[in-house]
């Protein structure tokens, strides 16, 4: 039978490389094995507070970029999460049924109480909740994510098996996909933390719409070490980091590049990761653009997708409202 995938990603920032290994990239890849249903999640991104003009234009750059990504608006629904309000009121139900105390375990909720100490609202406690929604809201089959939300894909996992012992076959319980390269992409200048859109400091990762030279200088500037040796190694963060960038890129393992390159040092073997990048992006980039200066082509795909994600969300919570004991409109 054909499998339903969900996936969503936030328009915080200009998508990194980070995000494109780790999760975009495989949205194309996943959705040949079924329908992909794709969402540019701005309720999420409005946790943390958003310049509403900026908020805006990385809403439609963010759709565009994913349909650049290679994900065929075609044979897939890539609509803009506030379009579809079901999202919100599966949250709301969901919200009931899940535990203040597995919400307060959530680490992506501590770390980012502690960035944005001055403004720890309910929605960043309770955003895990709404991905939840996103994802049951469409009997999703495979979710496609990187290892850093694999905690709330088990949160959403837990909350429709609680449902579905309440409420018989309520709920579909998906099941994760993470690939087994490049799940998590860490930063070029400090490879102990995840490569993040949000950085304040713009050397520590690769925007997928940064020019050859920035993406060259990004490269051959990424921390590494003094052993100038290239091997996968534990206590290697820096050197582990490029290696995984490298294979993703180019698709050979890591123990082959590490072959490749032996007794090189690291300039030659920076420079050869940059070209990786550079010519991976380089085809992404071009679509980018002309997708940019499409506007109309970009309201199309997005008012089509979210009519059709409407359709399918609103059959879910009209069986939602039924069990639970709504009554029916």
């Amino acid at each position: 039978m054909e499998k339903t995938i969900f996936s969503g990603i936030q328009p915080s920032g200009i998508i990194t490389l980070g995000n494109y290994i780790g999760a975009v990239r495989n949205w194309s890849r996943i959705s040949e094995q079924g329908k992909g249903i794709f969402s540019v999640v701005d309720l999420h991104a409005i946790t943390v507070r958003q310049d509403p003009k900026e908020l805006r234009e990385r809403i439609l750059s963010t759709l565009a970029m994913v349909i650049a990504s290679g994900v065929d608006p075609e044979k897939n629904l890539i609509f803009i999460q506030s379009h579809v309000s079901a999202h919100c009121e599966l949250s709301w139900i969901l919200n009931c049924y899940t535990m203040f105390g597995e919400l307060s375990r959530m680490t992506q909720f501590k770390d980012k109480a502690q960035r944005y100490a001055d403004n720890i609202n309910a929605g960043l406690f309770t955003y895990p909740v709404l991905m939840a929604a996103d994802i049951l809201l469409y009997d999703t089959d495979l979710v496609p994510v990187g290892v850093d939300q694999k905690q709330h894909l088990e949160l959403a996992r837990d909350i429709a098996t609680r449902m579905n012992g309440i409420f018989p076959k309520l709920f579909k319980v998906p099941e994760g996909y993470i690939p087994s390269v490049g799940a998590k992409v860490m930063s070029l200048t400090q490879p102990e933390k995840k490569m993040s859109k949000s950085d304040p400091n713009p050397k520590s990762y690769i925007s997928i719409i940064d020019e050859p030279d920035q993406i060259m200088k990004k490269c051959r500037s990424a921390v590494t070490d003094s052993e100038n040796r290239i091997a996968y190694e534990e206590g290697r963060p820096g050197m582990n980091n490029l290696l995984t960038i490298y294979s993703a890129m180019t698709g050979e393992t890591i123990e082959a590049a590490v072959a490749r390159f032996e007794g090189q040092g690291y300039g030659a073997f920076k420079t050869a990761v940059a070209e990786a990048i550079i010519a991976g992006l380089s085809p992404l980039q071009q679509e980018y653009r002309r997708l940019m200066a499409d506007p109309g082509y970009l309201r199309s795909v997005y008012t089509r997708s979210a009519e059709e994600a409407g359709a399918i969300a609103a059959k879910t919570l009209a069986r939602v409202h039924e069990q639970i004991g709504f009554v029916g409109r």
